[in-house]
């Protein structure tokens, strides 16, 4: 199962058949799996209550059990920080995807996770952060 869910008013600039594909690459297809889009004053309060962090963050992942979890990705902030990275919308909100995936699937940061970020991104054909 793949559900999105959509608590913003802003546009995923993404298809969902290209979500749920990487969703599929990453933690297979049995892996149950709901994306929440949220804004910045949601992303901020589950970043406190999750993370000790009083602001709002890109990506959060919540593992559910061995074969489910949930992705919340903050439209607004991709967004802006996108521009930043000099990357567009759909390149980087697909690596946070990405970078979530691979939480749900026990990969702290580090050298490994970044390894699977870009063998993950070349098979997809996006550009990540440098």
């Amino acid at each position: 199962m793949f559900e999105i869910s959509k608590k913003t008013r802003s546009e995923l600039p993404i298809g969902s058949s290209l979500l749920k594909k990487t969703k599929e690459i990453v933690v297979g297809k049995k892996y149950d799996l709901s994306l929440v889009l949220i804004e910045n004053n949601l992303s901020k309060k589950l970043n406190k209550k999750f993370r000790g962090k009083n602001r709002p963050t890109n990506v959060l992942s919540f593992s559910l059990s061995k074969n489910s979890g949930e992705i919340f990705l903050n439209l607004p902030l991709i967004k802006k920080q996108a521009v930043s990275y000099d990357l567009s919308q759909k390149n980087f909100l697909l690596y946070l995807f990405i970078h979530g995936l691979l939480h749900l699937k026990g990969l702290e940061h580090g050298k490994k996770m970044d390894r699977q970020e870009k063998i993950l991104a070349s098979k997809l054909k996006i550009s990540i952060p440098q």
